[in-house]
C-alpha cells in the first residue's frame, strides 16, 4: 500500500532533517534575540533559513542534473512520506513527553509543566523551548514545515512538467506559494514574536502541525491540479492576483508592525505608534482589527485555492480549515490577553472593536 512507509521515504525524511540541523547550525546568519522569558532570560535564534533553503534547492538541482536524485522523488512517494512523517511526529512527541517529565531544569525554557493529564500534557507539551544538541526544536520544526511545503510543491511542479500537465493554474498556485514561503523565511526572525514561539509549549499539537499538517495539507491544491485541468478566464486570474496582493500586504504589514513595535522609536505608517496602557498597539493595521494578521492569512490561503476554480471543494480544504483554526485561536488569544492585561485589554477592545474582519467580525 502507498501509505506504508518505505526505507526510501525514511531516508528522504531523515536526510532532510539532518541537512536542516547541520545547515542551521553552521551557515552564517543574524542572531535574533527572542522574547524575554518569565525568569528574565531570552533565547537567541540564528536566522539563516533563506541561505539554507537556497543552498538546499541548489544542491537538489545539481544532484538532479548529475542523476544523483530525482526531482519527482517527493511527488512519487507522497503518501509514503505522509505516513512516515506522521509516525516521526508521534515518536518525537513521546520523546518530548518523557524528557519533559524527567527534567529537573528550573529555567523558564525547560521547566516542566506537568498537569497529570497525559493527553493534555502530550498534546500541548511540557516544556516551552526544548532543544536537541543546542538546536531549538520549536524554531527548527517551523522552518522544516515551511521548507517541506515548498519542496513538495516544487516536486509536484516537476511531476506536472514530466507528465505534460503544466497549466496556467499550476503556475499561479506555485508562484503565490513560492512568494509566500520565501518571504516567510526571509522574515523568519519575526517568528520569534509569534504566540507559538513565545507562549506555546512544544507537544504533539505543534510538532504534528509543523511537520505534517503544514506541508501535506497546504499543498493539496498542487496535488489536485496534477489530475485536474482548469482553464481560468482572464478576469478570474486578475481577481486571484488581487486577492493575493491584498492578503500579502495585510499579512506582512501587520506582522512587521508588531515586530517593529518592540523598538520604541519605530514609526507606524509614518507616525509615532499609538499605545493603550503602554503595552498594546492601536496604530496601523492593529488599530483596524485586533487580529488583522489573521485576515491576511485567510486571504492568502484563499488565493492559493482560487487557481483550482470552483468545480470541487477539495482544493478549498486549506482556507476552510484555516478559518476554523484562526477563529478558535483568536478566541484563545482573547481569553489569554484578557487575563494578562485586565483593564488595559478592555480599553483596547473599546478602541478596536473588530476581531478579524472590520464591520463583519
Amino acid at each position: 500500500m502507498d501509505l506504508i512507509p518505505s526505507w526510501n521515504s525514511v531516508c528522504l525524511l531523515l536526510g532532510f532533517f539532518s541537512y536542516l540541523g547541520i545547515a542551521g547550525s553552521v551557515l552564517p546568519g543574524k542572531l535574533v534575540p527572542g522574547a524575554v522569558l518569565a525568569d528574565g532570560t531570552r533565547l537567541h535564534y540564528r536566522s539563516n533559513g533563506l541561505l539554507s533553503l537556497f543552498l538546499l534547492v541548489g544542491l537538489l538541482i545539481i544532484g538532479a542534473w548529475m542523476d544523483f536524485v530525482s526531482l519527482t522523488a517527493i511527488s512519487d512517494r507522497g503518501l509514503e512520506l505522509l505516513s512516515t512523517t506522521f509516525i516521526f511526529s508521534v515518536i518525537v512527541t513521546l520523546i518530548l513527553y518523557v524528557a519533559g517529565c524527567k527534567s529537573k531544569d528550573r529555567s523558564a525554557s525547560l521547566k516542566p509543566h506537568v498537569t497529570g493529564n497525559i493527553i493534555d500534557d502530550m498534546w500541548f507539551g511540557i516544556q516551552l523551548n526544548p532543544n536537541f544538541f543546542g538546536v531549538d526544536l520549536k524554531f527548527f520544526f517551523v522552518r522544516a514545515g515551511m521548507m517541506g511545503w515548498l519542496l513538495i510543491n516544487l516536486s509536484v511542479l516537476a511531476k506536472s512538467i514530466q507528465d505534460a500537465n503544466f497549466s496556467q493554474s499550476m503556475i499561479l498556485y506555485q508562484l503565490f506559494c513560492v512568494i509566500y514561503i520565501v518571504d516567510y523565511i526571509f522574515y523568519e526572525e519575526y517568528m520569534t514574536s509569534t504566540w507559538d514561539i513565545i507562549a506555546e509549549r512544544l507537544g504533539f499539537m505543534l510538532v504534528f502541525g509543523d511537520l505534517v499538517w503544514i506541508p501535506f495539507t497546504f499543498s493539496i491544491q498542487g496535488w489536485w491540479l496534477l489530475s485536474n485541468k482548469v482553464e481560468l478566464p482572464t478576469a478570474a486570474v486578475v481577481a486571484n492576483c488581487i486577492v493575493f496582493v491584498i492578503g500579502y500586504l495585510v499579512f506582512r504589514g501587520a506582522n512587521k508592525q508588531k515586530h517593529d513595535f518592540k523598538n520604541p522609536k519605530a514609526l507606524i505608517w509614518g507616525q509615532p505608534p499609538k499605545v493603550i496602557g503602554g503595552k498594546l498597539l492601536v496604530s496601523g493595521y492593529w488599530g483596524i482589527a485586533r487580529h488583522c494578521n489573521y485576515l491576511g492569512d485567510l486571504l492568502l490561503a484563499l488565493s492559493f485555492s482560487l487557481p483550482c476554480g470552483i468545480s470541487s471543494p477539495v482544493p478549498y480544504f486549506y482556507p476552510i480549515y484555516l478559518l476554523i483554526l484562526l477563529i478558535w485561536r483568536e478566541r484563545r488569544d482573547e481569553a489569554r490577553c484578557a487575563e494578562k492585561y485586565n483593564d488595559v485589554w478592555a480599553k483596547y477592545r473599546q478602541a478596536v472593536p473588530w476581531r478579524i474582519l472590520p464591520y463583519v467580525y
